[in-house]
């Protein structure tokens, strides 16, 4: 690990999706240096293969950390972390926080034992997830759902741009339409952007439905591992924090008002 006093904190995520976790990062962590990655090039991951997933994630993570010396990695992105964790670990030397669907705290929430689960197409196929299934809600109804709607959804709202109401109803109706689906009464957003739409969500499902999503765990995990560190920033960065592209897109200038609120001031491509 550096021993730099201004190495940053790495977001890293397919999209815009990842903010959802800075914005608990930085509540946990408010003087930490930060620096944001969306891979909008590959943007969405949902629909592509393990190989491409595993591949990209992995030689991305590789370069970044090479040329910006983290001092930690998060993969603020449920679909990269349930596909290609165990194998950044293995070449990276530095922490990785992953973010993985959160079906324990989901099992503890629910009272009438089903909770809806939505995420995208790669992430709910997972065998990582039935590991979680099995191990912390064996005794609960766990209903999958994949809403790519959604991610694009959350795209366009960080631009500022509409969103048709219809998303999230055919999001809500599609998991209310399964076996047992009417009971359900906790959802797991296993999609950082979703976690951008708990609003939008919540009118959709109504009012006996509560939403859960991994990022306040990673935020306490990355403090933990970061306790009494030194933060600092370099020459230059008195202000906000730096957010990478991996495409240029002049549609793209639209996201910094939303990215002002999260602290960032910048936006370069990779």
């Amino acid at each position: 690990m550096t021993s730099d006093p201004a190495a940053p904190l790495l977001l890293f995520d397919s999209g815009v999706g990842g903010l959802s976790v800075l914005g608990k990062v930085r509540a946990a962590l408010p003087d930490a240096p930060v620096m944001y990655v969306s891979d909008n090039a590959g943007l969405p991951y949902g629909t592509k293969t393990e190989a491409q997933i595993a591949a990209r994630v992995s030689g991305l993570l590789g370069r970044l950390t090479e040329r910006f010396r983290p001092r930690l990695v998060c993969i603020a992105c449920n679909t990269a972390s349930t596909i290609a964790l165990a194998s950044v670990r293995e070449v990276l030397e530095v922490p990785i926080v992953g973010t993985v669907p959160a079906i324990k705290p989901a099992a503890a929430m629910t009272r009438s034992g089903v909770i809806g689960l939505l995420g995208t197409e790669a992430t709910i196929r997972q065998a990582y997830v039935d590991r979680l299934e099995a191990e912390f809600a064996s005794d609960k109804r766990l209903l999958r759902h994949a809403a790519p709607e959604l991610v694009a959804a959350a795209e366009a709202k960080l631009r500022g741009g509409p969103v048709d109401p219809a998303v999230f109803a055919r999001a809500a109706a599609a998991l209310r339409a399964m076996p047992d689906g009417a009971a359900i009464d906790t959802v797991v957003l296993a999609c950082t952007h979703f976690s951008l739409l708990e609003t939008e969500l919540a009118a959709a499902f109504g009012p006996s439905v509560r939403f859960i999503d991994g990022s306040d765990g990673i935020a306490r995990r990355i403090a933990y591992l970061t306790d009494g560190q030194t933060w600092a920033r370099r020459d230059g960065e008195a202000g906000g924090d730096l957010a990478l592209f991996t495409r240029g897109d002049p549609a793209d200038a639209a996201l910094m008002p939303a990215l002002a609120a999260y602290g960032i001031d910048r936006r370069v491509m990779f």
